[in-house]
């Protein structure tokens, strides 16, 4: 399902949020007070606006609650980042994230209305992107611009069945590498096996091979 989008601040980390998300083939409407950087992803997201996000007219403005999603990724500039996550709460943020520089920049976006909050040290923003918009990526990691290895949850319906019996590869595209199963990865995994409910698969393909799992029911 098609999702919306409102990222605030367009440095490295909201840039690629932004352009990530947008190639997933979400609406993203990226903000930032820099016209350079405003102009720089105008051409890769749905609307690029250039705007002061501790102006409270400016995000009135926005229509914050019409989003699925707002990402507050104002870097290191504590101020900024609070004064933003108040306001989008207050003007009715469905789903609010926001990038934290630290521990303590972690607590305060929690307590000023944070739903998520994550350091860049730990999570890229092209994991994050797909964690946000596929509920069933457990972890993520980019190859190359084109392909990726991705955890994913077992797919209801594949419950039961092997991996031989569903033809996996041929039918969509990508491939299982590994499986884990009770906190164990099984590298060696038996095609003609059954499946169970909580299994973990390690797929690996094109990015947008990867993507058709969150079709499968």
């Amino acid at each position: 399902m098609k999702k919306n989008f409102l990222v605030l601040g367009l440095g490295r980390f909201g840039g690629t949020l932004s352009t990530t998300l947008c190639q997933l083939g979400h609406e993203v409407v990226a903000v930032d007070v820099n016209a350079a950087r405003v102009e720089m992803v105008k051409d890769l997201v749905t609307h690029a606006i250039q705007a002061n996000i501790t102006d409270e007219r400016a995000v009135a403005q926005l229509g914050v609650r019409n989003f699925d999603c707002v990402a507050v990724c104002t870097g290191d500039d504590i101020r900024t980042s609070v004064l933003a996550v108040v306001m989008c709460k207050e003007y009715g943020a469905k789903y609010l994230i926001c990038k934290a520089s630290d521990p303590l920049h972690e607590k305060l976006l929690y307590k000023t209305g944070a739903d998520k909050v994550f350091q860049p040290e730990r999570e890229g923003a092209a994991r994050l992107a797909h964690s946000l918009v596929s509920p069933s990526v457990l972890d993520f990691i980019e190859l190359s611009d084109t392909y990726s290895i991705s955890d994913v949850r077992l797919p209801k319906s594949w419950a039961g069945k092997s991996l031989a019996e569903m033809n996996v590869r041929v039918k969509y595209g990508f491939s299982v590498i590994a499986l884990r199963r009770n906190g164990q990865i099984i590298i060696t995994i038996d095609p003609f096996a059954p499946l169970l409910q909580d299994d973990e698969l390690v797929i690996i393909g094109t990015n947008k091979d990867l993507s058709r799992i969150d079709t499968i029911k």
